[in-house]
């Protein structure tokens, strides 16, 4: 408890008086005024918490005394204001807590003892998927679809709604969560009557979803967890962090003609990898914010995920008040903004002292030049004028790997390889309707104009819709192999763009609304039409996707779709003209007019100050106001959705969702931790393994586990949906996880996908069925990994479906974050080899029997006991990544849920 510290102050303003926590009373304990924009957010966290026992005086002076160069140490609590849901994490964060109020009375407890005790909004946006496209009806028909193939889900979240208090659900074709969150949820500053004061205190959240950091943008702090650290933010539980290190990055000059936002953001994104700022806060400064647009700052600030950090904040200033302003916030709520921002040392303008950074790195952001990133993650920037060139690097690395299964080949880089050769063809043709045409490897297949990272933008939007425009008036088609799609981030965006004339443009090269969602990005590209599936497999062909998107792993967008490029939106719409990765845009040229002459991409691309007027002279905030107007309500399929009005879930005999077994048999008090004795290695893989590597949010293939227990329950192949849509259903996801048709299991050599070798008999067989087997003889699990175990969505089936499996510890070079912190939150033991150290250096094969010690609280390393089939023995150090107090209280008691749980129940 911090009494010394906290004190309060009052703030009057115009709309009242306000009970705040300023840092002026500090100087004595240190130098608050140099403390990055982030931590000072911190800070005031801790002085408003002040009075609980989970602050405290050292957490205070730690947090004011920060030394920009040492390592994290001093953990601290953080208390969100908020949390922010996606429906494909929501839907199973509050299906647990719909099994917790069932487990609550188990231990004698009340079940509304489970409610969120902080506003939690969900926006339904990652079900809708590109059935349908290019034509007028597609919006409709992958509506009626989405709607059909998840009734089940919304059924269920419109009860929650009515059963949980502070919880409230944006319905599905609203826009993606991150787009809804910055142009409407965002509040900028934060009122609470509580205790006989009317506090006012930042805006602040955790999200379910990775690039919740979009709305540091707009000066909001907050990032993204997994749904099982949002749940007990939910139900009163502080995050526990330890203080960052925070990197500054500086910004100069401004971008040059011809670059965009997204060329920007590639930019950083390598740099801030290669400098390395996993579980590091960025922080942006600089003379070049000024030349910035908040949408410019939204989408930088949304791709942190990508490059490693937890958050990627701009702080506020007179940008934030023009861009709340510009979305329709009320007047008195900007007022509010700016008093409070101001008071509190927290707005930036030309007189802001200088922040302390642990490290700096800049940029001027005329050095920016059109980039892609690509084939397979988002960090490996490409300029587009050699984007042609690497692609034809990546396919000489396909071509041999196909000739000559090697290990060692780019494209085998987590481990086992093709076992047997394919003849490379040079394409394949294709007849349809009257006419025909070649598919040939590099042919774009999927462009999309997706994600929230971009359409967020005006000005990037504004350029594809301009750029189409230009190349109609020339007489340009998109290629008919590309499956085209147009999916913005909220109906402000067609709005605009039909005002301006630019959705015609758009749609008459295919760019037909699909749908409000994330769409391709999530991985919900839909099928491609059967005769480009049908040449992609008979000539074993590279083909690509372009997209304006953020994530790009591998099989996420789509399994027959090998190499994935982002890009910005007028380069997906200039890639589905020229219809191949192997064209350069500049000297090949797109296609030829109407007259036979060649276009290059400089002759139908627009300028920078005709994007500027076109945007400021159609963009208001009445569009805003109006679409906000009634987000809850607007909806009339939504409301029309029976729900019953009751506290307790009602569980139905569905394929959607399911009671979890979590919670079975729980005792109602932790037992000591428990040795992992002679446990076998289920899965061991290499580098960069990401959690669609570990739990995908794609495609569900007849042939899987998943697939085999859908139709084994009545379900038709058609109605499968997506792994994503499922995540409700406990019995799918153990099944899918480990599951990516691009998943290469070293314990299976010459395959990909779903299958490792059962130690128990030595055979080859999925890797759900050799679970259960392990099971039935009693033996543990452990993962063995590489460096960035864990890298991409904040997806907490990730562990949640290793844990249901029998992992009870995995053993990696690295991890990312939220999914080394959803481990733990699932009682699984992280650990981490010492530096130098890997399953190679060791002699790890995957086949030996691994045992560890129960742990302690404060232990820093673990002894891993090892025994080779010759009987032979091992013994290796390895770091407990246990890394806070309270972590280790959450694995003690088998995860974070059963913490609170218990907790919560009486004693």
């Amino acid at each position: 408890m911090s009494t010394r510290y906290s004190r309060a102050k009052t703030l009057k303003t115009p709309q009242g008086d306000y009970t705040t926590f300023p840092f002026d009373h500090l100087d004595s304990a240190g130098d608050p005024v140099t403390l990055p924009y982030s931590l000072k957010i911190l800070l005031e966290n801790l002085l408003r918490h002040g009075e609980h026992d989970f602050v405290t005086d050292d957490d205070v002076e730690a947090l004011v005394n920060w030394n920009p160069d040492a390592e994290p140490s001093q953990e601290i609590a953080f208390v969100p204001a908020r949390v922010l849901l996606q429906d494909f994490t929501g839907v199973p964060a509050i299906v647990d807590l719909a099994a917790m109020r069932d487990a609550i009375l188990d231990l004698g407890g009340k079940p509304e003892k489970i409610n969120p005790l902080s506003p939690v909004e969900l926006v339904i946006d990652h079900s809708v998927m590109v059935d349908h496209f290019g034509s007028a009806q597609a919006l409709q028909l992958n509506t009626d679809v989405e709607i059909q193939r998840n009734l089940e889900r919304y059924r269920f979240l419109r009860w929650g709604q009515q059963a949980f208090d502070n919880f409230k659900v944006v319905p599905p074709g609203t826009g993606i969560v991150h787009q809804v969150n910055l142009e409407y949820l965002a509040r900028g500053v934060f009122t609470l009557e509580a205790d006989g004061r009317r506090l006012a205190y930042p805006d602040t959240l955790v999200g379910t979803d990775s690039h919740t950091t979009m709305i540091n943008g707009l000066g909001v702090l907050g990032w993204g967890v997994g749904g099982i650290e949002a749940e007990a933010a939910m139900l009163g539980q502080p995050v526990t962090m330890l203080i960052p290190q925070v990197v500054g990055f500086r910004l100069d000059g401004a971008l040059a003609e011809g670059a965009t936002a997204t060329d920007l953001v590639l930019t950083v994104t390598e740099a801030l990898r290669a400098h390395g700022v996993v579980g590091k806060f960025v922080e942006f400064f600089g003379p070049g914010l000024a030349s910035l647009s908040l949408a410019d700052r939204a989408t930088l600030a949304n791709m942190a995920p990508e490059y490693g950090a937890t958050c990627g904040i701009f702080p506020v200033d007179e940008e934030t008040i023009n861009y709340l302003r510009l979305t329709g916030r009320d007047e008195d709520q900007l007022a509010l903004v700016e008093q409070y921002m101001k008071s509190m040392g927290l707005w930036h303008d030309a007189s802001t002292p200088p922040a302390r950074y642990s490290s700096e790195l800049g940029l001027d952001l005329g050095d920016v030049v059109p980039s892609l990133a690509g084939p397979k993650r988002p960090q490996d920037r490409i300029p587009l004028t050699a984007a042609s060139t690497s692609f034809q690097t990546a396919l000489q690395e396909f071509q041999d790997l196909r000739a000559v299964p090697r290990e060692e080949s780019e494209w085998s880089d987590e481990g086992g390889a093709i076992d047997q050769a394919v003849e490379a063809t040079v394409g394949v043709e294709v007849k349809r309707d009257e006419g025909s045409f070649r598919l040939e490897h590099g042919a774009v297949v999927i462009a999309a104009i997706t994600s929230c990272t971009n359409t967020s933008n005006p000005e990037v939007l504004v350029a594809a819709g301009l750029l189409a425009r230009k190349a109609r008036e020339r007489g340009l088609l998109t290629k008919p192999w590309v499956k085209t799609s147009f999916a913005p981030g909220s109906k402000v965006v067609t709005e605009y763009l039909q005002k301006m004339g630019l959705m015609e443009d758009l749609e008459a090269l295919g760019f037909y609304l699909v749908g409000y969602g994330c769409t391709t990005c999530i991985g919900n590209s839909g099928p491609l039409p059967d005769d480009i599936t049908d040449a992609i497999r008979s000539g074993d062909l590279l083909v690509t996707s372009v997209l304006s998107g953020n994530r790009n792993f591998e099989g996420r967008i789509h399994q027959d779709v090998r190499a994935n490029y982002l890009a910005s939106p007028p380069l997906v719409v200039a890639y589905a003209l020229a219809g191949n990765m192997g064209i350069d845009l500049y000297q090949d040229g797109l296609g030829e007019d109407s007259e036979g002459r060649t276009v290059k991409l400089a002759d139908i691309w627009p300028g920078s100050e005709e994007i500027r007027k076109v945007v400021a002279a159609n963009v208001e905030p009445a569009m805003f106001r109006e679409r906000y107007a009634d987000v809850y309500t607007g909806n009339k399929l939504w409301n029309e959705l029976p729900v019953a009005d009751s506290q307790q879930f009602d569980w139905p005999d569905s394929t959607y969702v399911r009671k979890p077994t979590f919670f079975d048999g729980m005792p109602a008090r932790a037992q000591a931790t428990t040795a992992i004795e002679q446990a076998r290695c289920l899965v061991k893989v290499g580098d960069s393994v990401t959690t669609d590597h570990i739990s995908p949010a794609g495609a569900i293939a007849i042939d899987s586990p998943a697939g085999e227990y859908l139709l084994g329950n009545g379900v038709e192949v058609k109605d499968f949906n997506s792994y994503g849509s499922r995540r409700g259903n406990h019995e799918v996801m153990m099944r899918g996880t480990f599951a990516n048709v691009r998943l290469r299991n070293e314990l299976a050599p010459g395959t990909e996908g779903s299958w490792t070798t059962c130690f128990t008999n030595g055979e080859v067989v999925s890797i759900f069925a050799a679970a259960e087997l392990y099971r039935d003889a009693g033996v543990p699990l452990i993962v063995l990994a590489g460096k960035e175990y864990g890298t991409g969505s904040s997806r907490d089936w990730a562990a949640k479906g290793p844990s249901l499996l029998g992992v009870r510890a995995v053993i990696a070079q690295s991890y990312e974050r939220i999914h080394r912190s959803n481990l733990i939150g699932m009682g699984i033991l992280p650990l981490q080899y010492l530096p130098g150290d890997n399953a190679e250096s060791l002699g790890l094969d995957g086949s030996e029997s691994f045992s560890v010690d129960p742990v302690e609280p404060g232990q820093e390393q673990v002894v891993v006991r090892v025994t080779r089939g010759n009987g032979e023995a091992l013994e290796f150090s390895a770091v407990l990544r246990i890394d806070t107090p309270n972590e280790f209280t959450y694995y003690a008691n088998g995860g974070i849920l059963h913490y609170v749980l218990r907790t919560l129940a009486p004693q």
